[in-house]
């Protein structure tokens, strides 16, 4: 990491151990973190994370004086000594009051180097958040009447740029000749006429998203039913194994809630339904008829449930420490939850991919404030370092 660090102090006269102490609060910082605090002027924001080391009380004015020279959020790396934590709680309470945000890191030396960390990481993601390009490949589905952003505050607050992309450009290349991409010897034997739909449907988007530089997709998969006799699952599938997010029924939202997740866990996502809720035993039935391959540890092909056509996976998927989440469309308020997988079930008047999650948060969050209807999950307890993030960017 490269964390950078600017000073402010008074121009009282100090006690004689004074750059001691700096020295080894330093010193034990570093240590704990493992790397380097590189001091350098007020103005260098080349770096991964930039902290302002207020080492004295009576340092407020010239925090003032400097203030046009800072970026926020600010950072307030203090010992306690010499009146320096009073200083940094009344600099923060001044940038609290101007709502500017802002924290003061101070505490032992294994407490401040985490939460270097968590923020030179959440750093790191705002900067990738503001380099992504998605695709909208037709528009979002009708019944999505919750989950359609402005593209302008999703630019704005994320720095996402969405980009509109026709869904014609998927049916016509779709159904043009055209060398493959993949194979349907790649996958366990099915159907072979449904299979070579649904390998033409993810050259399709495939070559849309590389002729656009995207990060990911969503398309509007129902239609494909009807122009193409055949679904979007397959191509969803092998895009996100292969490492660009695709999501479906042109659910933006889900799409950007799973590129957040890609982002934190450098993981896959499940995009799902939430099905059914126990709200005795704390659990929900998630379920769709697409999963990445790389999430599940066995699979076999079926028909699209609600159509009976076409290619849908039923996948199976380990049982084990999963992150729920789930991003608003206005973007003020997100679904987030650790639980785990408890068993894969094989419901007939469900979509084909089943899981049975016990969440920590209680289920009846969803039924009071849902964030929308598709939650995306994926492996590991990452509830924390998206709630971090999701504070820092709404």
């Amino acid at each position: 990491m490269n964390i950078k660090v600017a000073t402010f102090q008074s121009r009282l006269q100090h006690s004689p151990e004074f750059n001691k102490e700096i020295n080894e609060f330093i010193r034990d910082v570093e240590t704990a973190l493992g790397d380097k605090l590189v001091f350098t002027d007020l103005e260098d924001y080349d770096c991964d994370l930039k902290l302002i080391f207020v080492q004295t009380g009576g340092s407020e004015g010239y925090f003032l004086k400097n203030f046009d020279k800072l970026k926020e959020p600010y950072y307030i790396l203090t010992n306690g000594a010499n009146n320096s934590l009073a200083a940094s709680l009344e600099i923060l309470t001044y940038l609290n009051l101007k709502n500017k945000q802002g924290e003061v890191l101070h505490g032992d030396a294994e407490y401040i180097a985490e939460r270097i960390k968590t923020i030179a990481q959440t750093n790191k993601i705002i900067k990738q958040l503001k380099c992504a390009r998605l695709g909208v490949i037709g528009t979002p589905s009708d019944w999505l009447i919750s989950s359609v952003p402005d593209f302008r505050v999703v630019k704005e607050k994320l720095g996402i740029t969405l980009l509109n992309v026709p869904l014609a450009e998927v049916e016509k290349f779709a159904s043009m000749p055209h060398p493959a991409k993949i194979a349907a010897s790649d996958y366990k034997k099915y159907n072979s006429k449904d299979m070579g739909t649904s390998i033409s449907i993810y050259d399709a988007i495939l070559k849309i998203a590389e002729d656009n530089n995207l990060d990911g997709v969503t398309i509007r998969c129902f239609d494909l039913l009807s122009s193409l006799k055949g679904t979007g699952c397959l191509a969803l599938a092998e895009l996100n194994r292969r490492g660009i997010i695709g999501t479906c029924e042109g659910d933006v939202t889900a799409m950007i809630s799973m590129y957040i997740a890609k982002l934190v866990s450098g993981q896959s996502s499940f995009q799902a339904n939430p099905s059914r809720l126990d709200t005795k035993n704390n659990k929900v039935v998630f379920a769709h008829c697409t999963v990445p391959f790389d999430m599940v540890t066995d699979y076999r092909f079926d028909s699209h449930f609600e159509s009976g056509i076409g290619v849908a996976i039923k996948g199976e998927l380990k049982t084990d420490k999963v992150t729920v989440f789930r991003m608003s469309s206005d973007l003020k308020s997100y679904f987030v939850s650790s639980g785990r997988i408890v068993k894969n079930t094989d419901d007939k008047n469900l979509c084909r991919t089943q899981i049975v999650v016990a969440l920590d948060k209680p289920v009846t969050e969803l039924l009071t404030a849902p964030c929308g209807n598709h939650h995306v999950i994926f492996y590991g307890d990452y509830a924390a370092q998206i709630d971090n993030l999701m504070k820092t960017l709404i």
